[in-house]
């Protein structure tokens, strides 16, 4: 399994009353993304609000997306919370025809570093599936730890949410003296684009956008700026993406708010986020709704 460029998290939309999973805006949105270039299909994962979905729904959205992508890239599932939760999730992505999981954190819960792997290992030994842990929240891993969750034969892959430049290069490098370079590390911190160029330092090159699940041609102008060394890039950094992260911390939970909000105003009937979310005030998603403008004006697409 080969990823090559952004790293694509699409949004799960409901209806109207939030009650419903709107399966064909699901498709129409992830065939989008695949269209701009995505390098892979990370669905129903936290950007996809797996914590609202319903058992059902998260197989739902696995299957759709699966059918609509039709092994053009891979596409990765969301699994977590219990273990239970988790490889019945991992169990119905396997069924799903989808590539791999994206093994969320336990649910609430900490646990020392033998508790972590073990965690690991049980999602492991239960489904035979690719397995790409994602490092943030309740699990934080030591790079002895990470090395061995490496040697676990169907851990592909490690995704990183907690933004510890130190702690990753040293997960980096005890990794690498276990699975030399078959094993793929991902920058996973919301809007990833701010600390590319410092995750590329310590030997992390791919990333996920949440920028692409709203604004792909500006997300995808950002990534070819930064393979080329174009000061595009840089302008990008300052004018866009920089204020794109003040607004999304200005509430919690706006991470996915945002990207639903911006979907709407590029016309993709989304719907509004889940509890615990809250939706954009009226005021914020007029600035993002600037934002916008602003940074298609950059890539030329205005």
């Amino acid at each position: 399994m080969h990823f090559d460029g952004i790293l694509f998290f699409p949004l799960t939309p409901f209806g109207p009353d939030g009650g419903t999973v709107d399966l064909d805006v699901l498709a129409e949105h992830v065939a989008s993304g695949v269209a701009h270039g995505a390098g892979g299909v990370f669905t129903a994962c936290g950007t996809g609000e797996i914590h609202a979905l319903s058992a059902a729904e998260h197989a739902a959205v696995v299957e759709r997306t699966v059918t609509v992508v039709n092994g053009a890239v891979p596409v990765v599932a969301g699994a977590g919370g219990s273990v239970g939760t988790a490889i019945e999730q991992a169990r119905t992505a396997k069924a799903a025809g989808a590539d791999a999981i994206l093994l969320l954190p336990p649910y609430l819960v900490t646990a020392p570093q033998r508790g972590l792997v073990e965690y690991v290992r049980t999602v492991a030994s239960a489904v035979e599936i690719p397995i790409i842990v994602y490092q943030r929240g309740t699990m934080v891993l030591t790079p002895a730890s990470a090395a061995e969750i490496a040697t676990i034969p169907s851990v592909v892959g490690i995704k990183d949410g907690v933004g510890d430049l130190g702690l990753m290069q040293r997960i980096v490098l005890a990794v690498r003296s276990v699975r030399g370079e078959d094993f793929a590390f991902f920058n996973g911190l919301p809007t990833a684009e701010l600390t590319v160029p410092a995750y590329r330092g310590v030997g992390v090159p791919l990333y996920s956008s949440a920028a692409f699940a709203f604004v792909p041609e500006v997300a995808d102008a950002f990534h070819k700026a930064v393979e080329t060394g174009d000061p595009l890039a840089s302008r990008l950094l300052a004018d866009f993406f920089d204020p794109l992260v003040a607004l999304r911390d200005r509430t919690p939970g706006y991470a996915v708010s945002l990207v639903k909000a911006g979907a709407r105003l590029r016309g993709v009937e989304v719907g509004g986020v889940r509890p615990p979310f809250v939706d954009l005030t009226p005021e914020d998603e007029t600035e993002l709704a600037a934002l916008i403008e602003t940074g298609l004006a950059l890539v030329g697409k205005g």
